[in-house]
């Protein structure tokens, strides 16, 4: 309803559970896939792994009811292009579908430093010289993003304008073959280019 409420957003699919999820993706290719983690039969991480997998164009935002949980950084993992908890007030709800249908990526501010803080150390060994396909200053740019500055931001740090940033982040995102800014912040973490606050 609070979707369908708004004139730029059209709701094209409801599913029961994470096979139909994954289906209907498949039928109807919605920009946007708004997947709640927990569903009978195939669970939303799976749905999420299958979507992107099949190379579908849509983007899959999740929902989760827990603001620390494990299957979110797992549906990160997947190619999630970000993260809400059930809470979101419905105005940032629809923001969120309209930032991810963009191609932006989208976590919910007040669990990301906690979410990072407590799955980095899991994380597998990076490969060697993961960095090393970077320019310096992508590297940079990188680091920054890492630590959840938009490019106006970035741009003032580094004295740059915005569109150089802009193309500094997509050129980061080739070169690495990531998604989005999303998968970005993970491989940052991944490869101790930045570090949690509590380490």
């Amino acid at each position: 309803m609070i979707l369908e409420s708004r004139d730029d957003l059209d709701v094209v699919g409801e599913a029961a559970d994470g096979a139909e999820a994954v289906d209907l993706t498949a039928a109807l290719d919605p920009d946007v896939v708004l997947m709640d983690v927990r569903m009978p039969g195939v669970d939303g991480l799976a749905a999420t792994r299958r979507i992107v997998g099949s190379g579908s164009g849509a983007r899959v935002l999740v929902l989760t009811t827990y603001d620390v949980d494990d299957s979110v950084y797992e549906a990160l993992r997947a190619g999630a292009s970000g993260f809400l908890l059930k809470d979101v007030r419905p105005v940032e709800l629809v923001e969120a579908v309209r930032v991810v249908a963009r191609g932006d990526a989208l976590l919910a501010p007040s669990v990301t430093r906690r979410l990072l803080d407590r799955f980095v150390r899991a994380l597998p060994a990076p490969p060697p010289r993961a960095l090393d396909v970077l320019t310096g200053r992508e590297v940079e740019v990188l680091r920054l993003v890492a630590l959840a500055m938009s490019n106006a931001e970035i741009a003032a740090h580094l004295v740059l304008t915005e569109a150089t940033v802009k193309t500094h982040v997509s050129a980061v995102l080739r070169k690495l073959g990531l998604r989005d800014r999303v998968q970005a912040v993970v491989f940052a973490y991944e490869v101790g280019l930045v570090r949690p606050a509590s380490a």
